[in-house]
């Protein structure tokens, strides 16, 4: 008998045993089996844990501590090589009275209300027009996204360049053809704030189409062409139809221009510094300001705090109203 028979011949002992009753499961099959839908022996039970374990280390050690330490310092008047004193929530109270704080936190509400609404609407835009099965639109998409790929930093100093605000300054140069200009731009009180918020929606909005064009694939094309049935224009079309089934992707939008405006930093730092004379200070240029220049590491993690509980209220918020609204 060879090797073969002898195998097939257990296997069909195994399967009639107990006078042909009940069929038993070959060790075989039951091992493919359970690979096949996922189950875990009980010993490997740690085996998925040891794929994450690298990646959750990274995390602990550059995240979640810093933020731990960062919490516990918002207590205390750091005092470097001389020992820390507790002093409660009294940098708390100190940020929310300190004006420069205070106009730093209006300036980054407006510039995060502008680069929201302007990216947003900008991104829309965009998606309407490269919306489409086409084969060349794949690269008209590749090359408007580039901004959201490119380092914040570069983006920066490329704009900082373009904004020099001598006549011979490349967009003084460029608005002169039209009788415009020269302005200043970042160097001018009046108008860095916008400058600033205009880099931001540059950068922004590719990445806003992207998202847009995702929900703009998931509308059901039955229901234009039975808007065009009914008469209705293409501006129409778009408020009730479009708007109404973009929802859910507006509603991340916004979460998610909202913690990205509220912590702008790297545009701000890189084009101006947050000056001229504290013209475009934000929250983020503030803390860094704070505890580098001024070495107050307590009163600066105090706004990190701060800053991050904003978002969270922001984020919960905004979550709950979106399920609220689905709900009903």
């Amino acid at each position: 008998m060879t090797a073969v028979q002898h195998h097939w011949d257990t296997q069909d002992v195994g399967s009639t045993a107990s006078g042909g009753g009940a069929v038993e499961t070959h060790p075989v099959r039951r091992r493919r089996r359970r690979r096949l839908t996922g189950a875990t022996p009980r010993g490997n039970v740690w085996v998925p844990w040891l794929f994450l374990l690298p990646a959750a280390l990274i995390f602990l050690v550059f995240k979640f501590i810093p933020m731990a330490e960062g919490i516990r310092l918002s207590l205390f008047e750091v005092r470097p090589f001389l020992g820390d004193i507790f002093v409660g929530f009294k940098n708390y109270a100190t940020i929310l009275q300190d004006e420069k704080f205070l106009t730093a936190s209006w300036h980054t509400l407006v510039l995060a209300g502008g680069q929201t609404l302007g990216a947003m609407l900008i991104g829309f835009f965009l998606a309407l027009l490269l919306e489409g099965h086409a084969k060349s639109l794949w690269f008209v998409r590749s090359a408007v996204f580039l901004p959201v790929v490119a380092a914040t930093a570069v983006i920066g100093e490329i704009w900082r360049l373009f904004f020099y605000p001598a006549p011979e300054g490349f967009l003084n140069e460029v608005i002169s053809w039209i009788g415009l200009g020269p302005w200043e731009y970042i160097h001018s009180t009046d108008t860095s704030l916008v400058s600033v918020m205009f880099v931001g929606i540059w950068k922004h909005a590719p990445y806003d189409m992207v998202l847009i064009l995702a929900g703009l694939a998931g509308i059901d094309r039955q229901q234009y062409e039975a808007a065009a049935i009914d008469g209705a224009s293409t501006p129409q079309r778009i408020w009730n139809v479009t708007l109404p089934a973009l929802r859910p992707v507006i509603t991340i939008l916004l979460t998610l221009a909202a913690i990205r405006g509220l912590r702008v930093f790297t545009e701000v730092y890189v084009l101006t510094g947050g000056g001229p004379a504290g013209s475009t200070d934000v929250w983020m240029t503030r803390v860094y300001t704070t505890a580098f220049e001024q070495s107050e590491a307590g009163l600066a993690s105090a706004g990190s705090v701060l800053l991050f509980l904003v978002t969270l209220v922001l984020t919960v918020s905004v979550q709950w109203y979106r399920r609220r609204k689905e709900a009903r």
